[in-house]
């Protein structure tokens, strides 16, 4: 399983997303989160974070404590008003829900893909992942 794709069933999971296929949100989380390269760009995240003065929330979630909590005003504070609601409008949605999606969304994304207070490299994200993904089939 890829960043992106976990990305996608985390905003999911936590929204109010009805009638959303994992494609779209993944298509929308891209043109909000992505780098040149159609990438999730966490680290460029993480400097947004650190830059707008919530430091200590990332790396509450970076650590291997427990995750301080994200707002949804946080959410558009960091990432822009303007691109919150053209992710929310790319999934039919209002800029809120999408934005209170994104605030529990981000946390457990950052958790996940990080440990020991630094996010894993592309490579070993990538079998972390693929561990988690592979674990999943034994709880069907």
């Amino acid at each position: 399983m890829d960043i992106l794709k976990l990305a996608a069933e985390m905003f999911m999971k936590n929204s109010s997303t009805s009638g959303l296929s994992t494609d779209a949100v993944m298509n929308g989380l891209k043109g909000l989160l992505a780098d040149d390269s159609g990438n999730l760009d966490l680290q460029g995240l993480v400097g947004k974070f650190g830059s707008s003065g919530l430091g200590a929330l990332v790396s509450s979630w970076l650590g291997d404590g427990s995750n301080m909590s994200l707002s949804a005003d946080q959410v558009t504070e960091v990432l822009g008003k303007d691109k919150v609601e053209g992710f929310a409008s790319s999934l039919g949605m209002d800029s809120q829900s999408a934005s209170n999606g994104l605030a529990s969304m981000l946390p457990q994304l950052m958790d996940q893909s990080s440990t020991g207070g630094s996010l894993l490299s592309s490579e070993n994200l990538g079998k972390a992942l693929g561990g988690l993904s592979s674990l999943g089939g034994l709880f069907k």
